[in-house]
């Protein structure tokens, strides 16, 4: 089988390589769907450090079973799955507690176990211990159900900034992480969503497809003043900084209502991860500052059923569908932001 290895930063090769073999408590897919993501960009540029090379990479998975292992029930030939990014141990107290996203023992598909760019692919019984093999639902393509992942982790980080009816809400960055997030909150009842982007060509490209009730490009405006003029002075509920910036997440608490909440969902780069944060602001307007980090198997089987009932629409949002022997182009594509989402297709 063709499967695209990662050997060090720079360095992600097309290889032939044999076929996995499932171990007993193990599940074999053929990956139908494999989405790209921003981190596969980083991964590429600067390697990880859960990664020990030479890694298979990809972890937006969307697939068939072809191999049950001798232990495995519940499954078979032909089922059509997706698969958890982020794997929980399931035991710690945390995870007993229901905080799977903050699992210290977290393992990762395309981290520390072979990812989905490849023909096939192992799901590890680490996977299925903690129900993350899931079923896509029916009239749910696997493309779409790539997706999932993404949606799963915004999620999880409008969960814990409480987005909910009547809110107004400013999302910050207008790639695909932007772009679920805008479509979620209305799918929660946002009175109104607000789009921020420094980059003009894909803030327009963003809009065109998630309508936000405003397209706020940042390199032409000032965010914050924007914000206040469409809000009569008064600030957004909920500010969602789906951007690697440290600006963005400090302009985030200039532009939050009183009692508003912030999601930092997008990280900073490791190097500088520091910011000004004005302390005033958070203690006299009573401001809520929270973090995102991944998602839960719940979460997943969640965002599967918000696309199959079509609350939040994903099939647009893959601008590119690129076979497996093409994911360098893919990467790149990523890299240019000339698209919202890349998807791989392995051949069948």
């Amino acid at each position: 089988m063709k499967v695209a290895r990662f050997y060090a930063p720079g360095d992600l090769r097309i290889e032939d390589a044999p076929d996995p073999v499932p171990g007993p408590g193990d599940v074999k897919v053929r990956v139908r769907n494999c989405s790209t993501c921003g981190t596969d960009l980083k991964i590429f540029r600067h390697g990880h450090h859960h990664i020990d090379p030479p890694r298979v990479i990809g972890h937006e998975i969307a697939g068939e079973v072809v191999e049950v292992g001798a232990d495995v029930t519940g499954w078979s030939v032909g089922d059509r799955v997706q698969v958890i990014a982020a794997i929980p141990c399931g035991e710690c107290p945390d995870c007993l507690r229901g905080w799977r996203t903050i699992c210290p023992n977290q393992l990762s598909m395309g981290y520390h176990f072979d990812g989905g760019f490849a023909e096939f692919m192992v799901v590890p019984d680490r996977v299925l211990r903690v129900d993350g093999l899931n079923r896509i639902p029916d009239g749910v393509g696997f493309a779409e159900a790539s997706v999932a992942e993404p949606l799963a982790c915004v999620l999880n980080g409008q969960e814990l900034a409480r987005v909910g009816e009547g809110d107004v809400v400013v999302v910050v960055g207008a790639g695909p992480i932007g772009c679920l997030h805008v479509r979620l909150a209305r799918s929660r009842g946002a009175e109104a969503v607000y789009l921020v982007e420094l980059n003009r060509g894909r803030l327009d490209m963003a809009a065109a497809l998630v309508k936000p009730d405003a397209a706020i490009c940042s390199a032409e405006t000032d965010p914050v003043a924007r914000v206040l003029e469409l809000t009569g002075g008064r600030g957004a509920d909920v500010v969602i900084t789906a951007a690697a910036a440290g600006g963005a997440q400090e302009d985030a608490l200039r532009m939050a209502a009183r009692r508003g909440r912030i999601s930092f969902f997008g990280g900073l780069p490791k190097d500088n991860p520091i910011i000004a944060c004005d302390s005033n602001l958070v203690h006299y307007r009573e401001l809520t500052i929270v973090g995102a980090n991944g998602s839960s198997p719940d979460h997943n089987k969640r965002a599967l059923e918000l696309i199959a009932t079509g609350a939040v629409p994903v099939d647009d949002l893959i601008t590119h569908h690129l076979p497996l022997d093409r994911v360098m182009e893919a990467i790149e594509v990523v890299a240019s932001g000339a698209a919202i989402k890349v998807t791989i297709e392995p051949p069948c």
